[in-house]
């Protein structure tokens, strides 16, 4: 699998999680990235770093990149307005983990688990910074709303994938005002997804399973929805509808307008 592309894993035991204390303190965590530098990077690989309020810390020397068969667990972990551009988080363990404002843009996140036995907490992606991140994702339901997810790579890669291929679900998540413009997005599951007053301009929405989305007041201005499911997709008072593209959409008949 290509380097970069985030893979959520929903099958992963969960046992032991948040049973013990995390293996460093914040202070710890906040001088490790202090004596960090590009050829020493502060490596938590494999460390468990649950419960932990790291807001506002910058973690562009860090290696997070879970080790063997354990991920670095980050369980319910405060990223908020944290920098974590072009940062290694594959393998991750992000049940709950809070990156409310933080600044992931090319960030890697490989394998990323955020599901699994009876722990079904969505991360938080609520305005956070997602450009040009690679991202196949099992989020349904998430609040990503307000987030940038402009030339990301969300959808599926032909050519690195065979004929099992993993789409990403944000089926009812919480896209409300974010910026998807440029993004690829293709074979995507979002039905009942919120896109309200979204910037959806230049995306693709190649063969996207929509229906029953709600795209009110969005800019689908160059959006293309070639082959994409748009039974029940609500587009009232959009911007740019007509310059949309609609080739071959199935139930285009059935969009509320």
């Amino acid at each position: 699998m290509k380097k970069g592309l985030l893979v959520a894993c929903i099958s992963a035991p969960l046992w032991s999680i948040n049973a013990a204390a995390a293996d460093l303190t914040v202070d710890q965590v906040r001088a490790a990235l202090k004596n960090a530098s590009p050829t020493a990077p502060a490596d938590f690989s494999a460390k468990d770093l649950s419960d932990l309020d790291l807001s506002g810390l910058d973690f562009r020397k860090a290696n997070l990149r879970g080790a063997s068969l354990f991920a670095s667990k980050l369980v319910q972990a405060d990223f908020r307005e944290a920098t974590l551009v072009g940062v290694n988080l594959n393998g991750a363990w992000l049940m709950g983990t809070d990156f409310t404002g933080a600044n992931l843009s090319g960030a890697s996140l490989l394998s990323v688990v955020v599901l699994g036995g009876t722990v079904k907490k969505m991360p938080v992606f609520k305005d956070a910074n997602l450009s040009g991140i690679k991202m196949i994702a099992d989020l349904p339901g998430a609040d990503l709303s307000g987030a940038d997810f402009s030339r990301a790579m969300v959808g599926v890669n032909i050519k690195n994938q065979g004929m099992g291929q993993m789409r990403t679900d944000l089926s009812n998540a919480n896209l409300a005002g974010a910026t998807l413009q440029g993004a690829d997005f293709n074979r995507s599951l979002m039905t009942f997804s919120n896109l309200k007053g979204s910037n959806l301009r230049g995306a693709n929405f190649f063969r996207v399973k929509l229906g029953g989305a709600d795209l009110t007041g969005a800019d689908v201005a160059g959006a293309d929805f070639t082959e994409a499911d748009l039974s029940g997709t609500i587009f009232r008072d959009v911007k740019g509808f007509a310059e949309a593209k609609l080739d071959r959409a199935e139930n285009a008949d059935k969009i509320v307008r």
